[in-house]
């Protein structure tokens, strides 16, 4: 089978993702749509700059570029040696972006407490480096919870209490694995009304808790906020390829989802769920989470399952009737997998993930049957888009980072194999994973 090599990359068979690994991420700030008053500076916790290439050498940045602060698109350029990288980056989000003149609706309510949740397992380094950028948040109050996923040693422990402890930061243990059952850990121990969830390999842009949770302080009937998802790094071809696959980022312009009136544009509204965001950048008000059960522990990374729990509970929620809000004013920088192997695994749990969240929500709310069976054609034919195989358009073009929802970049007829016979098998690991957590009860009923 092709692209199983981890760190020789055959990259003559991925045209234009081989040429873009190494790619710099950084971050370009606007003071005019026209491009003048520019700013370019790296991603948080990131390595300075290179902006002076030696004689002879381009180098190639990824750039979100911001306007007054405000997330508006990404570029990828080349700067070549001798130029100002600023600026020729400024020059050309001037020509690919169109930013809308119009100012976004001011917030009109305040910005609520919040409890931030990180779960983690063996990973003390990257563990390190998100919560030195989750304490250095522009949010007024907050506090955080280090969740302990079936640790198999003492490092994590040793971590969060001989460098973080009277830092904001408390350490909690979850027995069970999963991701799920790690989440509702942190659940049960959240001292706020709103409930904010990051991962371990993500940095959080300084302003991301204050822009992830103002919503909530917005409109008192929102039950659930993400945010945009932006890589950390580009340095190998499988984070270039996942980037450009559309990584997570779900766009540049706010939306909300109301089941009161769903949206003309999403016929399988509301079991489109990797619409609405992703598990690294989301928040939820504590009370409408709570009362659904929380997250499903027979879902997530770490059980049979191998993901969806995340998409159950936005799901769950929106099924209930409350209203999700995307906004991608709140930013984080995922470390995407950098081998073969794990981007393997990824497009694997990407299908299981799927139907075994879907499943979850039948065996948990079977209400869902009648409206899901009446979208499954439509889902069929949406499941069979997403995971074919991907490459080259008429005119040439394979695609580059950042052009998220497209569908002009490569992706190996490997990798959507993985993806479907992942979805074949999300309904049986879910069946596992409930099996192995039968009789698990959710903590904030044991703190009852």
């Amino acid at each position: 089978m092709p692209y199983r090599n981890e760190q020789t990359e055959k990259t003559a068979r991925l045209p234009g993702i081989g040429r873009l690994a190494g790619l710099a991420v950084a971050d370009l700030e606007l003071d005019a749509a026209d491009g003048t008053g520019v700013q370019l500076r790296p991603v948080p916790g990131g390595p300075p700059l290179d902006t002076a290439p030696r004689d002879g050498d381009d180098q190639r940045f990824f750039v979100l570029v911001r306007l007054r602060g405000r997330p508006v698109g990404t570029v990828v350029g080349r700067v070549r040696a001798g130029d100002d990288p600023a600026a020729v980056l400024a020059e050309q989000a001037a020509d690919e972006i169109d930013v809308p003149d119009a100012p976004e609706r001011p917030p009109t309510g305040e910005i609520p407490r919040a409890t931030v949740v990180v779960a983690t397992r063996e990973r003390p380094a990257q563990l390190a480096r998100a919560l030195d950028s989750l304490l250095a948040q522009d949010h007024p109050d907050f506090e955080i919870v280090v969740v302990d996923n079936a640790p198999a040693t003492g490092a994590t422990r040793e971590l969060v209490t001989s460098a973080y402890t009277g830092r904001g930061v408390r350490y909690a243990l979850e027995p069970v694995p999963g991701l799920a059952a790690a989440h509702n850990r942190g659940v049960a121990l959240a001292g706020a009304d709103v409930l904010a969830f990051t991962d371990d390999d993500v940095l959080a842009d300084p302003h991301w808790l204050t822009a992830l949770t103002r919503p909530f302080g917005d409109d008192p009937r929102t039950a659930c906020v993400t945010g945009l998802i932006l890589p950390a790094r580009l340095t190998t071809p499988a984070q270039v390829l996942l980037e450009s696959h559309g990584g997570f980022a779900k766009g540049f312009a706010p939306r909300r989802y109301d089941p009161a009136h769903p949206p003309a544009d999403e016929p399988l509204f509301p079991f489109t769920a990797g619409r609405f965001g992703s598990g690294a950048n989301m928040a939820f008000r504590a009370g409408p989470l709570r009362a659904v059960g929380g997250f499903d522990p027979a879902t997530g990374t770490g059980t049979p399952a191998k993901g969806g729990d995340d998409l159950y509970a936005f799901v769950r929620l929106l099924a209930e009737g409350h209203p999700l809000h995307y906004t991608p004013e709140a930013i984080v920088w995922h470390h995407h997998r950098e081998r073969w192997a794990d981007l393997c695994g990824q497009a694997y749990g990407y299908g299981a993930g799927l139907t075994a969240c879907l499943t979850a929500l039948l065996v948990r709310r079977p209400a869902l049957l009648p409206p899901l069976l009446a979208r499954l054609p439509r889902g069929l034919a949406h499941a069979r888009t997403m995971t074919a195989p991907r490459t080259a358009d008429a005119a040439g073009r394979a695609g580059v980072p950042g052009e998220h929802g497209a569908h002009t970049y490569p992706w190996p007829r490997h990798l959507s194999r993985l993806e479907r016979r992942g979805l074949l098998y999300g309904p049986l690991g879910y069946v596992r994973a409930r099996l192995a957590v039968r009789g698990a009860s959710r903590p904030w009923e044991e703190a009852g």
